[in-house]
This record gives structure tokens, C-alpha cells and sequence, in this order.
């Protein structure tokens, strides 16, 4: 993740405020509540915090923000944090139930941002349904002094980039974009690796398909064309919410932070074109694999029949001679039962070698 510069925005603190205020009380948190901080000229203040807590200090001390950390929150825990901070109850209503598009929504004075969260499988974590990319959601509102992440699913924890961003207090001071900014290059950069992960399964099946006397499943292909669908559903829409971040016009981002968001645009077209060029790759694998697939059919049904006209030779003879009838050629000839089983092997030698000879056999 680029560094962003400290170019002297950070928010002024009240001094006298920060000595006689008492330390936050260190209530029992709830099991959604991953994380709550308070950032004042980039520097996380000490102690625990509750969200009305943490709004209020940032209030009194008119400057820095407050990061709230959900995971999975239930309606009644995401409610009172909504009234506390003034979150839209649209926003709030997709938060909890997720199973939203990326988008970036601007509710009154707060910006309502969805991401989708990606992390690759390997093979030996698959579950029954062989899934290569598990999917989740992030949804982020941001104000003016505070960031509230809501978290879905186990892909692409935010405890990293928290503790990335805390060792950098430049780029913290600089407010709740930069905190944005850090989480969605987090998550796109997520998107690169599983896309190289990807890359080196289609290199492994494209290798199986063209590579002679190899058999290949068309649906191990078929299930990365499903994933990679689910991948470039992750990933074509977040490329207008990133414009609009980078833009001139987009409220709570400071105009240090805007460059930054180009460069996680750049990283998403990269992304965005591995993704077609998957999608292209295996439908030309798929192609190929039924081809490969119509070919060997070929094969076997020529061996079959090859096969059924070598053994309906001797069928035929053994079944004239089945007949019964009087009159039959060389009946009573004493040398006729083994001079008949000679001409039915002769028959089939003959056979076999014309076969083998066009490649039937």
C-alpha cells in the first residue's frame, strides 16, 4: 500500500482537554464489536472505548475520528451505533443483510461504500462444493470524524491494515479517508492475489488439455469459469465508486487522499483485465476439452467397431452351421469341424491386421 505524505492537516487538539479527561471505562464489549479507537492527530488514545464514548470525545475535543471495527452485527448492536453517529436506516438495512453490488452511496452527510471480500481456497481446504474463491462483503461508512466497517464473512480481516495505518500516524492524521483508502487497497490488492492463484490453475489445466494422451474433466474448467464469473462480479463494479473517490466532488476526502485512490483504480484494471482474460482463456479451454473429448468418442466407437467385425465373422459361420438343416457343405467330412475353426481365425487375423494398419485398433 502506497504511503501517504504528512502535509500538515493534521487535526488540532485541545490540549487542556486531553490532561484532565478521565480515561474511558472499559465496559463489556459485544462479540460484533471487533475494534474501537479513537485517533487524534494519528495517534490511537489509550484505554477502551464505547461507541457513545468514542463519539463523545471526538466531539469535545473537535478534532480526530473514531474507527469502529463490526463483524456480523446483529439489528439491535448496528441500531444504537446507527442513532449514536446519525447512519442512514437504508444503509444501515444493506449493512446487516449484505448480499449487496460494490457501490458508493452518499446519505445525507455520510458516504455508504460495499466491497467485496475474495480469499483463494486451496485445494487441500476445499470444501464438498469445491469452491475456489470464497467470497464476503464490507460495508464502510464514513463521516466526517468517524469510519465504521461491517464485516461479512472470514475473507480480507481488517486487523492488518488497522495495524498498518497505526504505525504510520501521517497518513491517519489526514482523517477518515485515509482509513478508506487503506482498506480498499487492501482489498483490491486482495483481488491480485487471488488472481495470480487463479492464473496458476488455468496454467495446470490449459497444460492438461493440450498435452497428448491426457484425459481432462470439462467440469474441473467449468467450475473455474463459475468462480471466475464470481470474481468479475467482485470486481467490474468497483471501478466507478473509485472514480467518484477520486474524484473532486466526493465529500469527507481530503484532496491529499484522492491521488492514492487513482492508484488503487490502477491495480483495479489491472485486476479487471486478468479477470477477461481468464473468462476469454476458458471458454477457448472449454472448446478445446469438448473437442478432445468428441475425438476420443471418435476413437473408441472405431475400436468398437473394429472390434464387433472381427467377432461377427466366426458368429456368422457358427451360426450358418447352427442352422441344422440336412444338407449342409462338409458336414460329414471328417476333417470339416477343424478346417471351419481354422477359416474363423483366419478370418479374424485378417481383420485385426487391416485395422491395425488404418489406425482402428
Amino acid at each position: 500500500m502506497p504511503s501517504l505524505p504528512n502535509l500538515g492537516l493534521r487535526n488540532r487538539v485541545n490540549r487542556g482537554d486531553r490532561g484532565s479527561r478521565s480515561a474511558p471505562s472499559s465496559g463489556v464489549r459485544s462479540a460484533s464489536v471487533v475494534d474501537c479507537a479513537v485517533y487524534v492527530e494519528g495517534k490511537r488514545l489509550p484505554g477502551e472505548w464505547s461507541h457513545e464514548e468514542a463519539m463523545a470525545e471526538v466531539r469535545s475535543r473537535r478534532g480526530g475520528f473514531v474507527w469502529i471495527g463490526l463483524h456480523e452485527p446483529d439489528q439491535e448492536r448496528i441500531n444504537g451505533i446507527a442513532e449514536t453517529f446519525g447512519l442512514h436506516e437504508l444503509a444501515v438495512e444493506d449493512a446487516v443483510h449484505a448480499h449487496q453490488r460494490p457501490k458508493l452511496e452518499h446519505y445525507d452527510d455520510t458516504l455508504f461504500m460495499v466491497l467485496k471480500t475474495v480469499r483463494y481456497v486451496p485445494d487441500r481446504a476445499r470444501a464438498t462444493n469445491s469452491e475456489i474463491v470464497s467470497s464476503g462483503e464490507l460495508m464502510i461508512f464514513l463521516g466526517r470524524d468517524f469510519v465504521i466497517t461491517v464485516r461479512h464473512g472470514n475473507q480480507a480481516a481488517l486487523t492488518r491494515v488497522r495495524a498498518e495505518l497505526e504505525r504510520s500516524p501521517e497518513q491517519l492524521a489526514l482523517g477518515p479517508s485515509a482509513v478508506l483508502h487503506g482498506i480498499s487497497d487492501h482489498v483490491v490488492d486482495s483481488y491480485l492475489e487471488v488472481t495470480e492463484s487463479i492464473q496458476d490453475d488455468i496454467d495446470s489445466i490449459e497444460t492438461e488439455v493440450f498435452a497428448p494422451r491426457t484425459s481432462i474433466d470439462a467440469e474441473q474448467i467449468y467450475l473455474m469459469k463459475r468462480e471466475v464469473m464470481q470474481l468479475r462480479r467482485a470486481v467490474m463494479p468497483l471501478s466507478q465508486p473509485l472514480q467518484r473517490l477520486a474524484g473532486d466532488h466526493t465529500p469527507h476526502v481530503a484532496d491529499q487522499v484522492r491521488s492514492y485512490f487513482r492508484d488503487v483504480e490502477d491495480h483495479l484494471a489491472t485486476v479487471s483485465e486478468r479477470v477477461a482474460s481468464f473468462d476469454e482463456l476458458l471458454t477457448t479451454l472449454v472448446d478445446a476439452t469438448l473437442a478432445k473429448i468428441t475425438l476420443q468418442q471418435n476413437t473408441d466407437m472405431r475400436k468398437i467397431s473394429a472390434w464387433v467385425a472381427i467377432i461377427s465373422t466366426p458368429t456368422m459361420i457358427a451360426g450358418v452351421y447352427g442352422m441344422n438343416f440336412d444338407r449342409m457343405p462338409e458336414t460329414e467330412w471328417a476333417f470339416g469341424y477343424p478346417v471351419t475353426l481354422l477359416v474363423m481365425m483366419v478370418c479374424c487375423v485378417m481383420l485385426f491386421k487391416i485395422f491395425r494398419r488404418n489406425n482402428w485398433l
